[in-house]
């Protein structure tokens, strides 16, 4: 069970969402605008947040990089099956996975369980890896970039962790939505691609020269050989 901030304007559906997280055992508190939320977060500290994009002042776009300015709380954004535009520019400001609207409380209560599990240890996880400048520590949940520890998201690090567990193999996407985000509808597979681009602005001396994640064009990606 988790502390969920769900963060959204329309109060019919903010009160269906609280009601449906409750009955499943999660915590809830609520925000109607975007101000109010990052407030509520700093005093708060949720597990999880649920970030509508489309907020009256500051919308879902700013919201979401506000609060990923504060930390690396994860975020689940709501949008409109329409809005594809949306969704990647949601995924680019920092948000881990999305949700379609209509919502389907299951739906919500899975993927939140999902995200969730990404900040469980591996079990049996062996001592720190290095990969050239890189060190991932998977029994610690530590990735560190020239002896400085490099601060993750939970999407984010289990992404590197479920990449770099085979150096030089090829990950179809496909593979990646399944082990990382817990779905595998094709159409999702911006979820990986904006994340590896957030993956790589962090690990990478120069991302648009990848030494870590690399693209192999019309398959995946792999983690470089170290």
């Amino acid at each position: 069970m988790a502390v969920v901030l769900v963060i959204e304007d329309d109060a019919s559906v903010r009160e269906g969402m609280e009601l449906a997280l409750r009955r499943q055992g999660h915590t809830v508190h609520t925000a109607a605008t975007g101000e109010d939320g990052v407030t509520q977060l700093r005093e708060r500290a949720p597990e999880l947040v649920v970030l509508d994009l489309m907020l009256p002042g500051i919308d879902g776009f700013e919201t979401c990089r506000r609060i990923r300015a504060l930390g690396q709380v994860p975020i689940i954004m709501l949008t409109a099956r329409s809005d594809d535009f949306d969704v990647v520019a949601g995924l680019e400001a920092g948000a881990d996975d999305y949700v379609v609207k209509p919502i389907e409380p299951r739906v919500l209560d899975a993927r939140i369980r999902a995200v969730l599990r990404r900040t469980a240890a591996e079990p049996g996880a062996a001592g720190p890896e290095q990969h050239g400048d890189l060190v991932i520590d998977r029994a610690g949940m530590l990735v560190r970039k020239h002896g400085e520890q490099v601060s993750l998201t939970p999407t984010e690090l289990k992404l590197l962790l479920e990449i770099s567990r085979t150096p030089g193999q090829v990950y179809s996407r496909s593979q990646l939505l399944t082990s990382v985000w817990g779905h595998d509808y094709l159409g999702d597979s911006r979820l990986v691609d904006a994340c590896v681009q957030r993956l790589r602005a962090k690990i990478e001396d120069v991302p648009a020269r990848p030494d870590h994640v690399q693209t192999v064009r019309g398959f995946g990606y792999r983690f470089g050989r170290s």
